[in-house]
């Protein structure tokens, strides 16, 4: 399958939405699992947009930019992880594998901008010295543009005019280096969800882990909806647990303050 110059063009105006907003970071529609889904209802291939949306983004669950530093791109990944597998018919894992170096290529644009925006910071200063806000805005908004304009070429450029050279790649590909690719696809969103436990985990959450651990392994579930809905009661349970001891305490520091404890007095 192709992609078409109007699906092309689609592919690029999702891409200059996306950009903006991973650049402000507002609405979180930048993420793989957004990003891929929207991929395949403008291929006309939604399952494998979602297939792909999910693998991707638990790969990049751990991965977030902090301060000047820039992970992976996220929206090339998505929409590449997406075009290769419409195009090439590669399995979700390995065609999440070969997006990598296109979310690589637009992290390495990124930085560049952020390099290369340093010319504006004599024009920011002169404004802000000049009490002129629309001058700041102005920057704000040319910066943003070149970003949103660079987002839409890249992703014409490569789910577009290189489809047929990422085609061609795929087919001269070996077995064995395609089933890699397969293989690293599919150990990348452990990896991700280590990055991630090794921000959030702390040992208190450890016997919600281990449960949850063992009903993914052992359990057949279909799908992972009984195992949310298990999260959800022990969450709750959690938190009743908590406020009834919260007011057990509150409780107990009243009647004591009703009993005279507390009274400020010397002591003698």
């Amino acid at each position: 399958m192709e992609v078409t110059l109007g699906q092309g063009v689609a592919l690029a105006i999702m891409a200059v939405i996306c950009g903006i907003d991973f650049w402000l970071e507002g609405l979180y529609i930048f993420r793989p699992i957004i990003v891929a889904t929207i991929t395949g209802i403008i291929l006309g291939d939604l399952v494998t947009g979602l297939v792909c949306g999910g693998v991707t983004e638990l790969a990049f669950a751990g991965l977030t930019p902090a301060g000047g530093t820039q992970p992976p791109n996220p929206v090339l990944a998505g929409v590449m992880s997406v075009a290769i597998a419409h195009t090439t018919g590669t399995e979700a894992a390995g065609a999440m594998a070969l997006a990598l170096p296109f979310s690589f290529l637009m992290q390495y644009i990124i930085l560049f901008c952020y390099s290369a925006f340093s010319v504006f910071m004599g024009k920011a200063d002169e404004a802000a010295r000049n009490a002129s806000p629309n001058g700041v805005v102005r920057i704000n908004l040319v910066c943003t543009g070149i970003v949103a304009l660079l987002y839409g070429v890249v992703v014409f450029l490569c789910a577009f005019v290189a489809q047929d050279a990422m085609k061609s790649l795929v087919e001269a590909m070996p077995n064995w280096l395609s089933n890699g690719f397969t293989v690293a696809g599919g150990i990348l969103p452990a990896v991700g969800f280590a990055m991630l436990l090794n921000v959030m985990f702390k040992k208190d959450y450890l016997p919600f882990l281990l449960i949850g651990f063992v009903m993914a392994s052992f359990l057949g579930f279909s799908n992972l909806l009984p195992e949310a809905i298990i999260g959800v009661a022990l969450a709750l349970l959690i938190y009743t647990i908590d406020d009834a001891r919260d007011k057990e305490i509150k409780k107990a520091i009243a009647e004591a303050k009703a009993g005279g404890w507390g009274d400020e007095e010397d002591g003698i």
